[in-house]
């Protein structure tokens, strides 16, 4: 049965070929400097921060996601830096994403700060046509395969904020790239994949709920065209500064369980499961994700409670 489920895979790819969607996560919450680079330093601290996530376990080719990214403020002014690495594996395709990020924070009240996020990045792309079954006579299964696609892109994003809640918006690529097989020419039409562009949308909100628990719910959607909107709602709650844990929900494709804990003033780790809501969910075992980060403290910028986002 799982030989076959690689057809579902297939299908999925063609359709993601066609509009190309960024790498997807749960913890979308603790992940937030890879869609807006607005948020580059905004936890006043550097932070360095480590995510896999293993997607629909048990399906041959299914997505399977590292990131790694680190971010910090500059010194004591108004700058922020970051860099992020992304590997992202669907089926035949492998892409890997380096960027750099840099944020320009001001403040617009007493509680709210304003940051300006500008993102450079550059991408490869590796499809291996290979590893895909080809029916009898399909005039596509002798075509190249593409080795080390190299594309910049430039992406840009906004992050309003305060001591215990936020909003965003930002578009991480805003440069829309075709990949065309080594075969294909210039003036070529059948190109094999498109960067779409992704815009992204999140909220989150703290509530404290008494002296040791705090209550946080958060949104993301996310749009590109060719595709369905995105919307990720997620409810946290944190208790005795330690432990978190919450549920999410993917809009028509899955539930989610969440669980975190913070180790130490630098160390928290995380870790979700995914189960489909879909009948997709006959195929796969569901999808895990884990995550760690470390926050490297000065004396002077050590906080007494640990942020929520």
């Amino acid at each position: 049965m799982k030989k076959k489920i690689i057809r579902l895979v297939l299908l999925f790819f063609s359709i993601a070929s066609y509009a190309q969607q960024d790498a997807q996560y749960t913890q979308y919450m603790y992940n937030t400097i890879v869609v807006n680079p607005a948020y580059a330093g905004s936890r006043q601290t550097m932070s360095i921060f480590a995510l896999h996530r293993n997607q629909w376990v048990g399906v041959d080719g299914a997505p399977v996601t590292n990131s790694f990214s680190i971010n910090t403020p500059f010194n004591e002014s108004k700058l922020g830096l970051g860099l992020s690495f992304v590997n992202d594996k669907i089926g035949p395709s492998i892409e890997n994403n380096i960027s750099a990020d840099f944020s320009y924070t001001v403040p617009v009240s007493e509680k709210y700060k304003m940051s300006f996020g500008l993102k450079a990045s550059a991408n490869l792309l590796n499809i291996d046509f290979t590893k895909l079954t080809y029916q009898p006579g399909d005039p596509n299964a002798y075509q190249d395969n593409i080795d080390n696609k190299f594309s910049p892109n430039i992406g840009i994003g906004f992050y309003l904020h305060s001591d215990n809640s936020y909003i965003g918006i930002s578009a991480p690529n805003l440069i829309e790239t075709e990949h065309f097989d080594k075969s294909a020419t210039s003036s070529s039409t059948s190109h094999i994949a498109t960067e779409k562009i992704n815009y992204y949308l999140i909220a989150g909100y703290v509530f404290d709920l008494g002296a040791n628990v705090k209550f946080k719910p958060s949104l993301q959607t996310k749009y590109v065209q060719g595709s369905p909107l995105q919307v990720d709602i997620s409810a946290n709650f944190m208790m005795n500064e330690k432990f978190v844990a919450g549920l999410a929900y993917r809009w028509s494709a899955a539930m989610s369980a969440m669980v975190g804990f913070q180790a130490s003033d630098s160390w928290f780790i995380g870790y979700s499961y995914d189960f489909d809501t879909t009948e997709f969910a006959q195929y796969n075992s569901g999808s895990h994700e884990i995550f760690l980060r470390y926050e490297l403290f000065n004396a002077y910028d050590k906080i007494i409670s640990p942020r929520f986002f």
